[in-house]
């Protein structure tokens, strides 16, 4: 890998992390269409590069991510991600070099995000969606769960909460941001626990610098992202997003199956 595919790949990551789109996925996609080999560096790059957009989150809430409120939310939230990426994530990691699990998830994702936005309006319309400041803890719990699902490469871990969290008819604005901050410590943690398993491939000679530079890449478009798309979905929903995975899994499919 160069220091133009890290930054790249630093690019794709901060465009895609907060949206429901998959940055795993486009990550995965990309490096194939960028031709960069196969290898354990590349594993801990893609999840390693993470760390820089997460790192926008605290630079963005740091003063809502520190309060005991949202801390022992967040405890409750990564418990069952943290317990099943341990013991489900290592029979997974085959799939990380997969475009076509990532195609396959991506179409199937867009069209569940589809058919629960199409739930959600109803239930908006009825008076059902819960209006409040900030997520219970039993649904941090049911989020952390739905985010379990996210450990295929391709499902996307903010998609995988939002569905989660529509189909508990909360609100759009809330969910969100809590998917933003529950970010923090998963990602945080697979980031570590990856770095651990891999250091002597990240202190390779020009391995580190590679990495830094797809970090901070990512953290740059990233913190301009999080507003975006905060402001957005005060006023639109997810469908755009729907149909967006639906058209890259087509086409992901299209240059990826084999002939």
């Amino acid at each position: 890998m160069t220091s133009l595919h890290a930054l790249y790949l630093g690019i794709i990551e901060g465009l895609t992390e907060f949206l429901p789109v998959s940055s795993t996925g486009h990550l995965i996609l990309a490096s194939h269409l960028l031709h960069i080999p196969d290898s354990d560096f590349m594993v801990v790059f893609e999840i390693a590069i993470q760390l820089g957009a997460i790192m926008a989150v605290v630079y963005m809430y740091w003063k809502k991510l520190f309060t005991m409120s949202t801390i022992k939310r967040l405890v409750v939230g990564f418990i069952p991600t943290g317990i099943a990426g341990f013991v489900i994530y290592p029979h997974l990691k085959v799939l990380l070099q997969s475009p076509l699990v990532v195609a396959a998830s991506l179409f199937l994702g867009g069209i569940v995000i589809l058919f629960v936005e199409n739930a959600y309006y109803g239930w908006k319309e009825n008076g059902k969606v819960i209006l409040r400041h900030e997520v219970s803890m039993k649904e941090a719990f049911f989020l952390g769960l739905y985010q379990i699902i996210a450990l295929i490469p391709g499902v996307s871990r903010s998609g995988a909460m939002i569905v989660g969290g529509l189909l508990m008819k909360l609100d759009r604005k809330v969910l969100t941001e809590f998917t933003f901050l529950l970010a923090v410590p998963t990602m945080a943690a697979a980031t570590l626990y990856s770095l651990y398993k891999n250091i002597h491939v990240v202190a390779q000679v020009g391995n580190l610098e590679t990495l830094a530079i797809g970090m901070v890449t990512s953290f740059i478009v990233a913190t301009f992202v999080i507003k975006l798309f905060l402001d957005y979905i005060r006023k639109h929903t997810f469908v755009a997003f729907g149909f967006y995975r639906i058209l890259i899994g087509l086409i992901a499919f299209t240059v990826f199956f084999p002939r």
